[in-house]
């Protein structure tokens, strides 16, 4: 099969020829297929996915590789390049094993998810690495997922629409303990360069907003790491869940999702729900309020309300779904002091990992810079910053 050099995602990132080289020297064969997805960042719209809300996230210039060989058994065998060319192995009709790496763990995932859609899955060599931060916020585990199973998929001579093989991965996603919704591996999959994703986790409709040429986002790294199934994560998904049960009640009606009930009628009724949980409902839908409005906005070129709309989504991530902390809480401080920002908010989970700053082009020079020193002087971590515009989703570069 001919190829061509697969580029690296960013300068010193992960390059295709040198993984390719890597699975020749470790596995003793040429790899037949390669593959990349890209992490993401979400510019606003947190917490809403697994309520049937909406989202508007962008794919980012960082990604994870898979190369990949058939084997004629039903034996997989993975080479982690980005885990120190840790390798570990398992046969297709295994059971998981909760003590493995979540790397495999997710591919294990991918894999089942695969065979029960009636797809069979042959087995195969994979190589992996990549440079998306792990538990930085940016879906690292979204990216291995879409891009093992678009290298699956091609080995077993299948495929499936983007859509569905963001479900697949869900599934993966859920399988390794946390909850997830659609977002991050649907955006993966799907992004378009240059465009934001805005997506109704409801029905998984989405449409590819242009993104504005005069801004740029900056995602800035707090250091600070959280697993997400050992982090509050599905603690919230929980009580969004007794809170529907509860509005379910009294309502009167079936709710699909927090997102059915009008921000007006949940205020008629909030006080029937204990506070804490009054406050989840709360950002859930004034959150659902601000996508639509950044929406329009960024159709209408108006970088100054997309900018004032994260600042409320971390303000109300802060106070009505307690997800932030400290350090994130000081690198959105510190980004807002400087010129040219337009917008600063956590994104993902919260509990650490990343924000995302909405800045003017004109004053990217510098930024990155200026906001590492005033978080090192103010926290004593060294961040790292990721400047770019919304890439492409996933590919199969072999």
């Amino acid at each position: 099969m001919s190829r061509s050099p697969a580029s690296p995602a960013s300068s010193g990132g992960p390059s295709g020829d040198r993984l390719l080289h890597r699975f020749r020297d470790v596995f003793g064969a040429e790899a037949q297929r390669l593959a990349r997805a890209p992490g993401r960042v979400n510019l606003i719209g947190e917490h809403t996915d697994y309520n049937g809300g909406f989202v508007l996230p962008i794919a980012l210039q960082v990604q994870v590789l898979v190369a990949g060989r058939e084997r004629r058994d039903r034996r997989v065998t993975l080479l982690a390049v980005n885990d120190r060319d840790r390798q570990l192995a398992f046969h297709l009709d295994a059971p998981l094993d909760e003590q493995w790496p979540k790397w495999a763990v997710f591919v294990h995932g991918v894999a089942a998810a695969l065979g029960r859609r009636g797809i069979a899955v042959s087995g195969c060599e994979l190589a992996i690495d990549g440079d998306v931060p792990i538990g930085s916020g940016l879906s690292s585990s979204a990216a291995l997922e879409v891009a093992a199973g678009t290298v699956m998929l091609a080995l077993s001579g299948a495929s499936l629409a983007g859509v569905e093989l963001a479900r697949v991965c869900q599934e993966a996603e859920n399988a390794g303990g946390v909850a997830s919704g659609i977002m991050d591996p649907l955006v993966c999959a799907l992004a378009r360069r240059g465009h934001a994703l805005h997506v109704d986790c409801r029905d998984v409709t989405f449409r590819h907003e242009v993104f504005p040429d005069d801004a740029a986002v900056v995602v800035c790294d707090t250091m600070r790491r959280r697993s997400l199934a050992q982090s509050p994560y599905n603690e919230r998904r929980r009580e969004c869940e007794a809170a529907l049960s509860v509005l379910n009640a009294v309502c009167g009606r079936r709710l699909g999702s927090l997102r059915d009930i009008e921000h007006e009628e949940f205020e008629c009724v909030a006080r029937s729900l204990p506070p804490v949980l009054a406050r989840r409902v709360r950002h859930v839908l004034s959150e659902n309020e601000r996508v639509a409005a950044a929406v329009l906005a960024m159709r209408e070129g108006d970088l100054v309300t997309l900018g004032r709309l994260m600042n409320e989504s971390h303000q109300s991530l802060r106070e009505d779904y307690e997800v932030s902390c400290p350090e994130l809480d000081e690198m959105v401080a510190v980004a807002r002091a400087q010129k040219g920002l337009l917008g600063a908010r956590l994104t993902g989970a919260g509990f650490g990992g990343c924000t995302v700053n909405l800045v003017r082009s004109d004053c990217l020079d510098g930024f990155a810079a200026a906001v590492s020193r005033g978080y090192r002087s103010r926290t004593g971590l060294s961040p790292s910053t990721i400047v770019c515009r919304p890439a492409a989703g996933a590919s199969l570069l072999i």
